[in-house]
């Protein structure tokens, strides 16, 4: 997927992202993180975005990392990286 062109990945996306991250995250969130890096893109490449030689990504500020970061997708609707996310939502609790 080309996030550049994704309809959630903008700065205004960005910035509701970042001013609903004091809301709880979905109950309907499943999943896990599987370092895919994607979130990290969302608008641009995170400053902090670093990459182990297997590939997979990590957060240098992790344990002090932003609550839109924390919180990565805190609903559906934010979810726009779902085809590398280990997140998802459970389709029948919707």
């Amino acid at each position: 997927m080309d996030h550049k062109n994704t309809k959630g990945n903008t700065w205004a996306a960005k910035l509701r992202r970042t001013l609903t991250a004091i809301l709880p995250v979905s109950q309907h969130r499943n999943g896990r993180c599987v370092n895919c890096g994607a979130c990290c893109k969302l608008p641009n490449v995170c400053w902090f975005l670093r990459y182990k030689p297997d590939g997979k990504s990590y957060c240098s500020v992790y344990s002090v990392r932003p609550l839109n970061c924390r919180k990565y997708p805190r609903t559906e609707s934010e979810l726009v990286t779902a085809d590398t996310c280990g997140h998802g939502f459970d389709s029948d609790a919707l």
